[in-house]
């Protein structure tokens, strides 16, 4: 059975960091792209990056270039989202997810305030 836990939300202020990470297990986790994507209250769902398969090449939303970085530690079987200079616009729940078939995580929580 293909799980994925995300872990590593919390409350953190304006232009403070937090990293996320997410736990694979059920499938062959270096063979599978994957991605982040997150979704605010009363919206609908974005994507924020996908990390390819093998070397983790990694590509970002508009919105999240240059503050967030994306990586995999395919040993551990864990992706990781490292965001720093985070802004209140960036509250949300946030999820991984294989790219192939599009099963997610339960998600975790990320609330940006002062």
């Amino acid at each position: 059975e293909v799980q994925l836990v995300e872990s590593g939300g919390g409350l953190v202020q304006p232009g403070g960091s937090l990293r996320l990470s997410c736990a694979a297990s059920g499938f062959t986790f270096s063979d599978v792209a994957m991605s982040w994507v997150r979704q605010a209250p009363g919206k609908g769902p974005e994507w924020v990056s996908t990390v390819n398969s093998g070397r983790g090449f990694a590509v970002y939303a508009d919105s999240v270039k240059g503050r967030f970085t994306a990586s995999r530690d395919n040993a551990k079987n864990t992706l990781y989202l490292q965001m720093n200079s985070l802004k209140p616009e960036d509250t949300a729940v946030y999820y991984c997810r294989t790219v192939t078939t599009g099963v997610r995580g339960k998600g975790t929580q990320v609330t940006v305030s002062s």
